[in-house]
């Protein structure tokens, strides 16, 4: 890569317990899927660098529990996110049913010029309950981008990050989102995050990968 910079994106991923949350995670910042896995406790937080107009850029991922008991640590991890995953499970309409409330958890806290994408994930299933016209047909509502994608076999998953993270940068750079050119170390708070690096550059060393402990 050439012109290494310190651009830092903000990512979180939130949507209803055992959407695939984590295994979207782990697929695009490792290329693995899990498929028993427990369910995340707390957050997860992973990363990987990326090249976006010859510059580098680092996609910080935070990926927040799905449960209830855990919904004032997810909203606290809406604070400076450049994008929004909302993510549901194409086959659960409980998980589809969670959408608008997430929505209105992330506008009430996160700055209006960041971006939210709605994620119809679990596509490689057959048997679903959403379709993807009633998908698209709430994102449009919205006004919210939407992708269908799979952790299991890898479909889309670069795609939905990839694109998210031009439309930041875009977005950065005609001065419509502001970020902080290198962001300070983030309080950790209980219960554990589980972090790993899949940065895929030699000279970053900000995070030990570490084992993780849930994918949904």
């Amino acid at each position: 890569m050439t012109n290494q910079t310190n651009l830092v994106f903000k990512f979180t991923i939130v949507g209803a317990m055992g959407s695939g949350k984590s295994s979207l995670l782990r697929r695009f910042t490792q290329n693995k899927f899990v498929e028993e896995c427990t369910h995340t406790i707390g957050v997860e937080f992973a990363s990987r660098v990326v090249e976006i107009m010859n510059e580098e850029v680092k996609i910080q991922i935070w990926d927040t529990a799905g449960q209830e008991r855990f919904r004032a640590i997810s909203r606290s991890y809406f604070r400076g996110a450049t994008c929004t995953f909302l993510v549901f499970d194409i086959t659960r309409r409980s998980s589809y049913n969670q959408l608008e409330t997430w929505l209105d958890e992330a506008r009430n806290i996160i700055d209006p010029n960041s971006l939210i994408v709605v994620i119809g994930n679990k596509a490689d299933i057959e048997n679903r309950e959403i379709s993807r016209e009633e998908g698209e047909q709430f994102a449009k509502e919205n006004e919210l981008l939407y992708m269908e994608t799979s952790a299991k076999s890898g479909e889309k998953v670069d795609d939905a990050f990839l694109s998210a993270a031009n439309e930041v940068y875009k977005r950065v750079k005609n001065g419509a989102l502001i970020i902080k050119k290198k962001e300070k170390k983030i309080r950790k708070v209980k219960p554990k995050i589980n972090d790993y690096d899949e940065s895929y550059s030699s000279s970053d060393e900000d995070y030990e990968q570490k084992k993780n402990q849930g994918c949904c």
